[in-house]
């Protein structure tokens, strides 16, 4: 469905590329002029077209990799090892941990976001830093850092694109399982 969508929105982008070349060119009396300006128009169009659908995309993800690479990642300051239930009951709930505006004095670990937006409106570029803090003491025990950028596609019916760096995967543990250490059994 959304194939035969965007094979007719770029059919009339097309189209309309091609008529403002004839129309830039039917208004020059002279062969070569004609053949002139028929071509930059087109240039023009089909490059920013290029740019509109998917150059600007390029482009912040190329942005977004660039900072990924200088502090993007997981940084462990101090693990925690948790008795076995206690580990169990945090990976039960696939490790979701109290906000700092939700936490309560029962709650031994919440954790602090902040977003920095390079750029916002479509594409949209940002930063994501996470951090878990032990309750008793205040102390930072790991962040995670990562950059993405979503957005910046031809306007259509479909759904935007995203880049997110560092990668989401099975095979990059993530803060909470870098931090948070499964205990022996006793």
């Amino acid at each position: 469905m959304y194939t035969i969508i965007l094979i007719i929105v770029v059919y009339y982008y097309v189209r309309l590329g091609l008529w403002l070349m004839r129309r830039a060119r039917d208004r020059c009396a002279d062969r070569k002029a004609r053949w002139i300006v028929g071509t930059a128009v087109g240039l023009v169009w089909f490059g920013l077209l290029f740019w509109y659908g998917g150059g600007r995309k390029y482009y912040y993800d190329w942005q977004v990799e660039k900072l990924c690479a200088k502090d993007g990642g997981v940084k462990v300051y101090e693990t925690v090892r948790l008795p076995a239930e206690e580990y169990d009951q945090y990976a039960k709930r696939n490790w979701i941990l109290p906000h700092i505006t939700q936490e309560k004095s029962a709650d031994k670990y919440y954790y602090e976001v902040d977003y920095h937006h390079y750029r916002k409106g479509n594409p949209q570029m940002t930063r994501r830093q996470a951090k878990i803090i032990r309750r008793s003491d205040g102390k930072t025990l790991g962040e995670s850092i990562s950059y993405s950028r979503g957005g910046g596609d031809l306007p259509g019916p479909w759904h935007e694109s995203s880049f997110i760096c560092p990668p989401i995967s099975k095979d990059r543990p993530g803060l909470e399982v870098s931090i948070f250490l499964r205990g022996d059994k006793k």
